[in-house]
């Protein structure tokens, strides 16, 4: 299954105010039904200049990309990474598959 982008402010802001939250220590996950699974990232300048950022975000995707299969319905996803020293793609995929496994997405 292919997920779609969330692009628009107006879909980030639905899930920033009205979105169910899961935590895990390096990401936090909100989520909404929805039509169809769309996944969007949202990082602040805290994490570090704009090539930080941008590493940070590709190793999301990517750990999402991989663990999209085990996500059984469809749902409106932003994914918000914590402050730390260290990213690491395992880290961010195993913290993934721990919340969909808890929050029962």
């Amino acid at each position: 299954m292919q997920y779609a982008r969330l692009k628009k402010q107006a879909d980030f802001q639905k899930l920033f105010s009205s979105g169910k939250r899961g935590f895990s220590p390096s990401l936090t996950l909100l989520y909404r039904p929805h039509a169809e699974l769309r996944m969007g990232i949202s990082i602040g300048k805290k994490h570090g200049k704009a090539v930080v950022r941008n590493r940070i975000k590709r190793l999301i995707r990517e750990a999402f990309r991989e663990v999209e299969g085990e996500i059984k319905g469809t749902y409106s996803i932003v994914l918000v990474p914590k402050i730390r020293e260290e990213y690491s793609f395992t880290k961010f995929k195993d913290d993934l598959r721990w919340i969909i496994r808890k929050e029962k997405l």
